[in-house]
């Protein structure tokens, strides 16, 4: 991926990531020509020139795009997109998605006001490795399991989902998703069982309707077509049970979840992935304030799948892969979608 960096909007655009390797690669370095030119992304993208950084202008045009084609209103278009089956060479793709973009300027200008809904459940083996340390710290194996920023609540259903790793699995062995590749060698699973889950995000999916699973298919880039299988996986759980998502902030939600502990015995855990580059900072900070307030109330356990990059300066440890905390301790670190896992040792 490329730094991000710029002058101009274009500019930071084509950099993305620096490349025409793949059909986003060759998407964006044409939208970034087609912006100096003062063609149509010059007017799609009017307003956006100082966007931060961390907003990702870019990826949410192309995220309403793909919408479009999952609609199935841009078949010639479709025929680029290896996650459906689509063959043809990403070189060739501009002069078949620019006509999109004109016609579906007005829904694509609205589609930039969507935050990435990354969601990706493979994340969730994150979740699984420290749940697993958290369980053997306290002792308890009854657990609330707390998701703020949960989007359609994908990360909500570790426990319905299978893993393989190196030399261990774990899961239900009829589950829809099968989790491959996960690494951590050595890794020894912890039996738990959750009594209770729960999630919010400002802008909540319902992934259990065909609306909400394309919203979140949009936001998977179409060539990893593994994790489109993967996906697929997720949201068939998700169809056959539907988590409760509120519609909040996470710092006041969290509060609020918090305010009361739970019956005696069980493990209450916050969880999140890849959202502190979204948040504002301080929403980070009010959140993590929540959590720390209520430790004298509760066994808790904070557990998250974050970059070290809070999305306040554009190149700021770009290459780094996220990292597992536990309680704000390092315990490894994942892919930038979860598998494979290198645990600290």
């Amino acid at each position: 991926m490329g730094s991000f960096a710029g002058d101009t909007l274009g500019e930071r655009i084509r950099n993305h990531f620096g490349h025409r390797e793949h059909l986003y690669g060759v998407l964006l370095d044409e939208i970034g020509h087609d912006w100096a030119a003062g063609g149509v992304c010059r007017e799609l993208l009017a307003g956006w020139e100082s966007a931060p950084a961390q907003q990702l202008p870019q990826l949410r045009l192309l995220a309403g795009l793909f919408r479009v084609v999952l609609r199935g209103e841009a078949p010639a278009l479709a025929a680029f997109y290896p996650c459906l089956g689509g063959t043809r060479a990403a070189q060739e793709a501009w002069p078949v998605a620019l006509p999109v973009l004109k016609a579906y300027a007005e829904e694509l200008r609205s589609a930039l006001t969507e935050t990435p809904q990354t969601n990706e459940p493979g994340r969730t083996l994150a979740l699984l490795v420290a749940l697993s340390a958290a369980v053997r710290r306290t002792g308890l194996h009854r657990v609330r399991l707390l998701e703020p920023g949960a989007s359609g609540g994908l990360g909500l259903h570790v426990d319905r989902y299978r893993f393989h790793g190196d030399g261990w699995s774990w899961g239900p062995a009829d589950s829809p998703l099968v989790v491959k590749d996960c690494g951590a060698e050595g890794f020894e699973p912890t039996p738990f069982e959750i009594v209770d889950r729960r999630g919010c995000d400002v802008n909540p999916v319902d992934a259990s309707t065909p609306s909400g699973a394309d919203y979140l298919r949009s936001f998977v880039w179409p060539f990893h077509v593994e994790r489109h299988t993967r996906l697929a996986g997720a949201l068939e759980v998700a169809r056959r049970h539907p988590v409760q998502l509120d519609r909040e902030g996470a710092s006041t939600w969290v509060s609020r979840m918090l305010a009361a502990p739970p019956e005696p015995g069980v493990l209450t855990v916050i969880w999140h992935s890849v959202t502190r580059i979204y948040w504002p900072p301080e929403e980070t900070r009010a959140m993590e304030a929540a959590v720390e307030r209520a430790r004298s109330r509760m066994p808790l356990a904070h557990i998250a799948l974050e970059h070290l990059w809070d999305g306040s300066t554009p190149d700021a440890d770009a290459g780094q892969l996220p990292q597992i905390e536990l309680d704000g301790i390092r315990l490894g670190i994942a892919g930038h979608h979860g598998p494979p896992v290198h645990l600290d040792t």
